[in-house]
């Protein structure tokens, strides 16, 4: 069985499928037209052959819906792909940085500046592509899949949504094969996993070999774990399970008996600036980092520099922390990655709860997505995601609304009970505890 049908691939972009056949080392793949692609990706998952017919010489037609190539660029030689290698990632354990044949050639080129009787057919002059066919051929050499090289070893997760199989974890070694952001998406891996399949050796400007496919994730097929129910596509039921929160911290008090929340919430820490939203949250995380049978996980994004430190002094580090200066995109990449991996947990049965400081920064649709993931599933696991931001994002089961009034003369808590909620609080405290809610709201709107 395939780990990708037909009608999954069809509806994907080309991007996504130019990924795939560097991922599976199908060569010239880029030189493919959709349908064909399609067709060479089923046939090299199922270990067959793929025959993919030559360039014609001087032919500079570009397949359908593929950009064509800037001015100055030379065509790219048949079966040397044009996308960047798979083992190719930025930040941490990069591969090295040496520029491709293709690109040095282009360098010394100098542009357009070519007289026709001096050119082959492919735009390169003749000395120049007898300079460059020995580097090639080195490259052809080493872009084999090498499929008789299975790999086997547990999964780490990177922060930009990549990996690694350790060969010998937890630490890391040469041998470790890199697995692209994509494969870690499409079979929902998780750090910890142990998987296995065939790798592909590097290619001259990576450092670690590549993963073609994942054949087993901890000893189940992987096709059989593809197949199964989507997350966002489970049942799922509103918060019953409450979080008891036990504390002395005033704040931490309040919330706990006038605005509860459970496995499963949405929670929004909603205010103005300096009404004490991160410093409620952090209170918060001291508390659930102490609850059993809870997988804790703390992302700061687009909070000031010197609060990173605050984050980390005492509690568990924060991850891949983001501060203020960052873009939007880079805020919400930081959300996200952490939101996927919290998904995937939850998917498998594990309660995880994601505090995240703060929403406001990122894309409003990064925001909602974050926000949204978190739900309890039925007869599974839960994700609850607890954010500060100046405003509620919406669809929230938990809003916690702080007084500045009350943050700036000291006064604590400084929780606005009328401006604050739990919806269906009876689930969680039971019809009294959600009478004596109601009740403390009124007072507080009287007073």
């Amino acid at each position: 069985m395939s780990v990708l049908d037909r009608a999954a691939l069809q509806d994907s972009p080309l991007a996504d499928l130019h990924e795939l056949g560097s991922e599976l080392s199908i060569d010239g793949f880029r030189r493919l037209r959709r349908a064909e692609l399609i067709d060479a990706i089923l046939a090299k998952q199922d270990g067959l052959e793929v025959d993919v017919p030559e360039a014609e010489p001087g032919d500079g037609e570009t397949p359908a819906g593929e950009a064509e190539a800037e001015p100055g660029d030379g065509e790219t030689p048949a079966g040397e792909a044009t996308d960047e290698p798979a083992g190719e990632i930025s930040g941490g354990e990069s591969p090295d940085d040496e520029p491709s044949p293709s690109r040095r050639r282009r360098g010394r080129r100098g542009g357009r500046g070519r007289s026709a009787s001096a050119t082959t057919g492919d735009g390169d002059s003749a000395e120049e592509a007898a300079e460059a066919e020995p580097e090639r051929a080195k490259e052809s050499d080493s872009d084999g899949p090498d499929e008789d090289q299975l790999v086997e070893g547990v999964v780490e997760l990177l922060g930009n949504g990549s990996g690694f199989v350790r060969v010998d974890p937890p630490d890391p070694s040469d041998d470790d094969v890199y697995i692209s952001a994509a494969q870690v998406k499409r079979c929902e891996l998780v750090s910890g996993d142990r998987i296995a399949g065939p790798r592909r050796r590097p290619r001259r400007s990576e450092r670690f070999a590549s993963l073609i496919r994942i054949d087993t994730i901890n000893g189940r097929p992987a096709a059989e774990l593809a197949d199964s129910t989507r997350y966002d596509e489970l049942a799922t039921a509103f918060p019953s399970e409450r979080f008891e929160l036990p504390s002395e911290d005033p704040t931490v008090k309040a919330i706990a008996s006038l605005t509860p929340f459970g496995k499963g919430s949405r929670v929004s820490i909603v205010g103005p600036a300096r009404s004490g939203k991160s410093e409620t949250l952090r209170r918060l995380a001291a508390v659930l980092a102490e609850t059993e049978g809870v997988e804790l996980s703390i992302v700061i994004a687009g909070i000031r520099p010197e609060e990173i430190s605050d984050w980390s002094e005492g509690r568990k580090p924060a991850v891949t922390p983001v501060t203020l200066g960052a873009s939007p995109d880079a805020q919400g990449t930081a959300i996200e990655a952490e939101i996927d991996q919290a998904r995937r947990l939850a998917a498998r049965g594990a309660d995880v709860v994601v505090l995240i400081d703060t929403l406001d920064g990122a894309p409003p649709q990064a925001a909602r997505k974050a926000l949204a993931s978190a739900r309890k599933i039925v007869d599974g696991g839960s994700l609850t995601v607890v954010a500060t931001s100046t405003a509620p994002v919406g669809g929230e089961t938990t809003v916690i609304t702080l007084d500045l009034g009350l943050t700036a003369t000291a006064r604590f808590p400084a929780i606005d009970l009328v401006a604050s909620g739990t919806m269906r609080p009876e689930l969680l405290v039971g019809q009294a505890g959600a009478d004596a809610i109601a009740a403390a709201r009124i007072e507080a709107g009287q007073g």
